[in-house]
């Protein structure tokens, strides 16, 4: 890989684009490697969750306009339904839970990439927003649709039309990033909780996100019968065993813990180390 750089150790996977010099905008080229990554880790039975980072200190800055004269390095935005985005993976359908650790900017096509992500963690003082606003470029990787089902209509409204600067205090007030933490410290966190995410029992927990997801389009009646569609052969597979575990004393007095990688270790009792690749 050229443009992005791809870690993995246990069941995580890092992806951190590679771009600083132009805070991580994506050209052609490195969407396609984007992409290609994202369905690798999809393919990947190894692989449970993904965290998505960004060099030199920001996220990313969106498309990189400069190269909108190459057509060799402009993005590709012609219509491709559930294919690759101009950003990449943005028009996918991921299975597995992914993590977007935020430092410095997300922001225009940046910010359609955090939000594809199911987790958003960012760094006290970074910024997110849809600032192609002011340049005439559209939301044509996922924003328009995402953006109401995690911030509701209103709140949506206010930051497509505005194209303003919205501080990672006020994201997390409207839930636009999942958790904050100290400025640098971002990608620590993501990592954290991609290790939590990356212990639970699998089946279950990628079922009731695939539900989640799902529900968005049904009716309450019709989402409640999905779930327990989905849901119920998985308590004869992973529930039964878990309820033992509980009633052998897991979790007694309010303790978190998981079954075998719970102290950060993988099935194979290895531990779980990632160390983000060099700027």
């Amino acid at each position: 890989m050229e443009y992005i750089t791809v870690d993995t150790d246990g069941p995580m996977c890092l992806v951190t684009l590679n771009r600083p010099e132009v805070r991580n905008a994506v050209h052609r080229p490195m969407a396609d490697e984007l992409a290609a990554t994202v369905a690798a880790f999809e393919a990947d039975e190894a692989l449970r969750v993904l965290v998505l980072t960004g060099a030199g200190g920001t996220f990313c800055a969106g498309a990189d306009l400069g190269s909108m004269q190459d057509p060799d390095l402009r993005n590709d935005v012609s219509p491709v339904g559930d294919g690759p985005g101009p950003m990449g993976p943005t028009r996918l359908r991921v299975g597995k839970p992914l993590i977007a650790a935020i430092e410095g900017y997300a922001v225009a096509g940046g910010l359609e990439l955090a939000i594809m992500a199911d987790l958003r963690v960012a760094a006290e003082d970074a910024v997110l927003g849809v600032f192609c606003r002011r340049f005439g470029v559209p939301l044509i990787d996922g924003g328009t649709a995402r953006l109401p089902r995690i911030v509701g209509l209103g709140r949506a409204l206010d930051l497509i039309l505005t194209g303003r600067a919205v501080p990672a205090t006020e994201a997390l007030a409207m839930g636009l990033v999942t958790s904050l933490t100290a400025p640098g410290a971002a990608l620590a966190g993501a990592l954290d909780l991609a290790r939590t995410i990356a212990s639970f029992p699998q089946e279950c927990m990628i079922t009731d996100r695939a539900s989640t997801y799902a529900a968005m389009d049904l009716s309450l009646e019709e989402a409640i019968r999905s779930e327990g569609v989905a849901g119920g052969p998985i308590v004869e597979r992973e529930g039964i065993a878990g309820a033992r575990r509980f009633a052998d004393g897991a979790g007694r007095h309010g303790a978190f813990s998981t079954e075998a990688s719970a102290a950060g270790t993988t099935a194979a009792g290895e531990p779980i180390t990632v160390t983000p690749p060099a700027d």
